[in-house]
């Protein structure tokens, strides 16, 4: 399994992230970012990417709780059912 052979790997010496900073990019990320690709031929691509509309991203302590999608669909309609009815008219 690949993921496995990845998994039991031990970072390479020449990878230094003791001045790394957890989360830098989080937010940046989040809003949609560019990655700047360089070829070999001296060109360069820059890539755009954005979160698709609709898509919500959890973040890591409450990632930690669900699975997947299906969890947390089923943790919100369970949270839906208890608000009231004059709550849900009102939206």
């Amino acid at each position: 399994m690949i993921e496995d052979d990845y998994t039991n790997q031990k970072m390479l010496p020449e990878y230094d992230f003791s001045k790394g900073v957890r989360g830098k990019h989080y937010q940046a990320y989040r809003e949609g970012h560019s990655v700047r690709i360089n070829k070999e031929d001296g060109t360069t691509v820059v890539e755009n990417f954005t979160l698709e509309e609709g898509t919500m991203m959890l973040d890591p302590d409450i990632k930690a709780y669900f699975s997947d999608s299906e969890s947390v669909n089923h943790a919100l309609r369970t949270l839906i059912n208890l608000i009231p009815k004059s709550a849900k008219n009102k939206q």
